[in-house]
C-alpha cells in the first residue's frame, strides 16, 4: 500500500482548517452593493458563483454580522461588480470595517432599480434577489440577473493567500 502524500498532516475540521484550505484557492474579487434605508451599502465578496444560465442566476455569501447584511437582507435588488487588477484599493475599501465605502475616491452612480453602480469596473450586473438561504453564520443570496455591462477594460483582480493579485499569463 502506498502512503498518500500529506496524509500525516491531516487535521480535524475547524474554521481555521477551512480558512487555511481556501487561502490556497484563487478567486475573482467582486463588490456587492445595495440601496439601504440610510444610504448605499456594499462589501467585497470572493464567494461569487454563477449558478444557472436559464434563468440567469448567481449566488454570493454574506455574514449575518456584516454591516451590509441589514440592507442586503431587505433589498429587492443588488449590484454585482467584477473588479479589475487596477482596483485593489477599491476592494480593500469595501472590505474594511467602518469605512465610508461610497465617499471619494469611490466613483459611483445610482443605477437601475436604485442600485449603486461602481464606475470603472470590468463588468457589472443588476440582479433581483430570488432567495436567501441560511448557511451557518452566513446567508447565501441567490439573485437573478436582470441587466448589466460586460464592457469594462482590464484584467481581473484575484484574491489568493490572503492578498490581492493580478492574473499572470
Amino acid at each position: 500500500m502506498t502512503a498518500t502524500p500529506g496524509l500525516a498532516a491531516q487535521r480535524t475540521a475547524t474554521d481555521d482548517l477551512l480558512r487555511s484550505v481556501f487561502r490556497r484557492h484563487a478567486v475573482g474579487v467582486a463588490v456587492i452593493t445595495a440601496r439601504g434605508a440610510a444610504g448605499p451599502v456594499g462589501f467585497t465578496a470572493t464567494s461569487l458563483t454563477s449558478v444557472s444560465a436559464e434563468p440567469p442566476l448567481l449566488s454570493f455569501g454574506i455574514g449575518t454580522g456584516s454591516s451590509s447584511w441589514p440592507a442586503v437582507s431587505a433589498a429587492e435588488h443588488v449590484g454585482v461588480h467584477l473588479l479589475g487588477e487596477h482596483q485593489e484599493e477599491l476592494a480593500a475599501t469595501f472590505a474594511r470595517s467602518g469605512a465610508d465605502r461610497f465617499a471619494a475616491p469611490t466613483a459611483w452612480r445610482e443605477g437601475p432599480e436604485g442600485v449603486p453602480v461602481l464606475d470603472g469596473v470590468l463588468a457589472w450586473l443588476v440582479c433581483r434577489v430570488a432567495g436567501r438561504v441560511p448557511a451557518g453564520d452566513h446567508r447565501i443570496v441567490l439573485a437573478e440577473v436582470l441587466l448589466g455591462d460586460p464592457a469594462g477594460a482590464g484584467r481581473p483582480l484575484l484574491y489568493h493567500q490572503g492578498r490581492y493579485r493580478g492574473l499572470r499569463d
